[in-house]
């Protein structure tokens, strides 16, 4: 051995690399360790290449093992920070008896030694091309079909889920506090096993234990529900709809699929079929288990840290399989994901007698705050596992049919001691202890008081037990025809009654002096709550009201203070005098359908006049009624969502919503003047593009069969607030635009920031990109145009006597917008440009618009 020492130069970079070496056969291992010269701390990561072969990692340790072919042999070693460094190794000693070390000291200059010749260059390129850790990626790639549960004509196991959620690093002045004071037991319940130096009080546990059968062809999936146990919150919260929010943001974990979809987002499978475009990769050693199968353990890392992409590890089998036996991989904390501070993902296979690997174990855990450098913050952790895989053994055709999720009965109310027996591992003293505290908390008084002002401040209604207030957003409000306007209503809830409802509030505007008004009775068929899922009622209802003519909004009532705020001329109303029958049924496949009677009786107002021509003289209509029937059939697969207190409010996925309606106006029954026909479907998707972000796309058309007065047409939805409104045209004014034919396409695509992660400074801000489009084609037929037909209603016209009503007959109508969302994690501004039709009177080309979005 010979070693020399070189301590020159104000910026030289020394490590120690000790290097023993064995031949075995005509290849020679070299095994060491790379320290920092200097603090002689062992580095890890650091990219040690072969020429002519395989490129490993240092592991945490700063060890390494790799083969050469043969002697002298050149070992590259780089690592950002350090001096990159080239070593020859030419010769070695070894003698059984004596196994020679090799120390060499390294410095920026070239020096020589007896038995290592030190370069110094520019870090070489990373490069698929003629990339061992790459041709072995693709075998694993190239064998995903053959490795899932899929790959058999059947298989069936146990699966066992356990979600919960925690509160994390909170300070003692919280359950001090005076607000919490009471509440004190539930921060006394800790949990330290979890994650190392930080505290966890669990507030959230859920259980479910489920037997799960697959058929390959025609290909089934059916999960029958054994058991299920989670907190209960009380009436306040939607129970049901949190563990949909929940498990959507800690989902199934499938390592074969090309997306994982987490945190409502869908990050890139390392083993993706475009994972070698996205991912570098490395391999680190090679290990052999107690029975002689070999494996190898490769770290992956995304190229660019700010894609929504992983970095970890993965063991690869080296048999005919290449499949995973083991994955442990992190998201960087670059990326555009808000709130998230820290999120990990473990998987664990197993092999089986058929030299298959199967899952047995998959976790996600996750720690979120608003502040994600400091503070308190909130732990969630979903853990499933499986057992008892049988394959090939199938069932008959009748066992398969029906819904894929089957609950048994039994399933919610399980006994302890099922659970104690059946679960597959067992729960920690805090997690078992989260059930009897959530229990113990929503009996007590003040923590319904507090939830009571919680629900006034966020939803809007004040509860007085039998009976509840609201909303109070609705109470003042503004507009042209009604001037200053109040309105205080309220319903019943289900502790009057689980099958009769009430609903009602009366409105007053000080302009036109007249009161408006609305009664409605519900009767539950199901004995549930109307507002639980699947619904199942009959309900009839009057109201009497004021409306504007094509204004559609979403998850906001037209009588919001915010919304009194529009743009241009808004003086076009309309009085409605509605009676309604409505029944509604849903089912636990997400299929439901809606029968309907509508009695419509509609008075213009503000400068809205119904004209048509008699005798060659305009006459002025003062209301029109319509009398109709509706049928709905609606189908949302997979659907999710949490129950608000008026709306349902989406957790939007990956499958499609369809929706198909038809209405029948029928002349004569109770006063209607129309016979008419008309139909409308709709389809609705999110396009998932992984770490590219996703779009929104809807595709809507309809079509009336007979002759119609345009009120009675399609008025397409406009929108003059300021409020950005994904399903109105922004830019379009309201009753411009009708028809009795039309189709439209909308197209909201959201980059995830893909784009500004690339820009310096500007990727610090977390803005994301978002941009869309809106066509919309339409028309109106001959016998529908009132310029060809003098006994239909004249279009409305503007305060100057220019027409501001117009069918699509010069093309469609396009607006687009290109905005920044993500601002300050809350707010998206766009700016919508208008295309076509740009000399109508009193519109607006262009304008800026925003609205309010949580997501992660």
């Amino acid at each position: 051995m010979c070693m020399a020492e070189w301590f020159r130069g104000k910026w030289m970079v020394v490590a120690f690399l000790i290097v023993s070496i064995n031949c075995v056969g005509q290849k020679t291992t070299i095994v060491g360790i790379v320290r920092d010269g200097i603090s002689k701390q062992p580095l890890s990561d650091v990219s040690i290449g072969v020429k002519g072969g395989t490129g490993i990692l240092t592991d945490s340790a700063g060890l390494f093992s790799v083969e050469v072919d043969k002697l002298p042999s050149q070992l590259t070693f780089s690592i950002i920070g350090y001096k990159t460094q080239t070593l020859t190794v030419k010769t070695f000693t070894n003698d059984s008896t004596k196994r020679d070390t090799l120390v060499v000291q390294m410095q920026s200059n070239t020096s020589m030694l007896s038995t290592v010749t030190v370069k110094s260059h520019k870090k070489p390129k990373y490069r698929n091309k003629d990339n061992p850790a790459v041709e072995l990626i693709r075998k694993v790639i190239n064998n995903k079909d053959r490795n899932r549960p899929g790959f058999y004509d059947y298989v069936e196991y146990e699966q066992y889920e356990k979600l919960q959620v925690a509160l994390s690093q909170w300070t003692d002045k919280i359950p001090n506090s005076k607000l919490l004071r009471k509440y004190h037991f539930l921060f006394e319940n800790i949990d330290s096993t979890k994650l190392e130096g930080k505290a966890l009080v669990p507030v959230y546990m859920q259980e479910r234990l489920s037997d799960v059968y697959y058929r390959k062809s025609p290909e089934k999936k059916k999960e029958v529900v054994l058991g299920n146990k989670q907190v209960n919150y009380g009436e306040f919260i939607d129970n049901r709809g949190v563990s949909s929010f929940l498990n959507r943001l800690y989902e199934n974990i499938d390592i074969y699929s090309n997306n994982i979809p987490l945190f409502t987002n869908e990050f890139l499978s390392p083993i993706a079929d475009i994972a070698p475009s996205l991912y570098r990769f490395f391999i680190r050693d090679t290990t052999t288990d107690e029975f002689g199968r070999k494996f190898v353990r490769m770290y992956f890392s995304p190229r660019n840290s700010n894609d929504f992409l992983f970095r970890g590890e993965l063991m690869i089998t080296l048999d005919s399989n290449y499949a995973v036996q083991k994955v442990n991989m992190y998201i960087s904390k670059n990326i555009n994901l808000n709130f998230v501070r820290e999120m990990h993902i473990d998987q664990d296979f197993e092999r089986t007698d058929d030299g298959k690997y199967h899952v047995i174990k998959s976790n996600v855990m996750a720690e979120a705050a608003i502040n994600k450098d400091k503070g308190g913050g909130f732990f969630g952790e979903r853990t499933v596992s499986y057992k008892n895989y049988t394959i090939h053994h199938p069932h008959e055709n009748d066992f398969y049919k029906g819904p894929a999720e089957v609950v048994l009965d039994s399933a919610a109310e399980r006994s302890d001691s099922y659970w104690e027996s059946r679960r597959h591992d067992t729960l920690t003293t805090a997690e078992a202890r989260a059930y009897k505290n959530v229990d113990s908390l929503q009996n007590m008084p003040s923590y319904k008081h507090f939830m009571d002002m919680a629900t006034l401040l966020l939803a809007g209604y004040k509860s007085f037990g039998k009976f509840e207030v609201g909303p109070v957003n609705t109470f003042y409000s503004f507009n042209p025809v009604e001037g200053f306007r109040l309105r205080l209503g309220g319903r019943t809830t289900p502790q009057l009654s689980k099958r009769l409802y009430f609903e009602t509030y009366a409105a007053y505007g000080f302009k036109d002096d007249k009161w408006k008004g609305y009664l409605g009775v519900t009767y539950s068929l199901n004995n549930k709550s109307i507002y639980d899922y699947p619904l199942n009622y009959i309900r009839a209802s009057a109201q009497r009201e004021t409306k504007i003519p094509g204004q559609e909004l979403q998850f906001v009532q037209e009588d919001n203070f915010l919304l009194s705020f529009k743009r241009g001329e808004n003086d076009k109303w309309l009085y409605n005098n509605f009676y309604r029958l409505d029944y509604v049924h849903e089912f636990s496949n997400h299929f439901s359908y809606t029968l309907g009677f509508k009695n419509w009786l509609q008075e213009p107002a503000g400068s809205l006049e119904y004209l048509k021509e008699e005798n060659g003289t305009l006459v002025n209509v003062n209301s029109l009624t319509t009398t109709e029937l509706s049928a709905e059939l609606r189908w949302a697969p997979h659907e999710q969502f949490y129950q608000g207190k008026v709306y349902r409010i989406p957790i939007i996925n990956q499958y499609p919503i369809f929706t198909l309606r038809y209405t029948k106006g029928v002349k004569g029954l109770f006063g209607g003047e129309y016979n008419y026909s008309n139909l409308v479907l709709r389809m609705e998707k999110r396009l998932y593009f992984s770490q590219f972000g996703f779009a929104d796309l809807a595709v809507e058309g309809g079509y009336i069969f007979n002759q119609l007065p345009y009120p009675l047409l399609f008025i397409h939805r406009a929108n003059q607030t300021y409020s950005l409104q994904l399903n109105s045209y922004n830019l379009m004014n309201f009753l411009e635009f009708v028809s009795d034919h039309y189709g439209l396409v909308n197209f909201d695509y959201h980059f995830n920031g893909f784009l500004f992660n690339r820009i310096p400074l500007v990727k610090k801000l977390k803005w994301r990109e978002v941009a869309s489009v809106k066509l919309l084609y339409g028309g109106i037929r001959p016998e529908n145009d009132p310029a060809q037909n003098s006994s239909l209603y004249k279009f409305p016209v503007d305060k100057n006597g220019q027409q501001a009503t117009f069918s699509l007959d010069s093309g469609p109508y396009i607006e687009g917008s290109v905005g920044i969302s993500n601002i300050f994690k809350l707010f998206r501004i766009d700016y919508v440009q208008r295309f076509t039709y740009l000399n109508h009177p009193g519109i607006a080309s262009w304008g800026i618009r925003g609205r309010f979005k949580f997501d992660f």
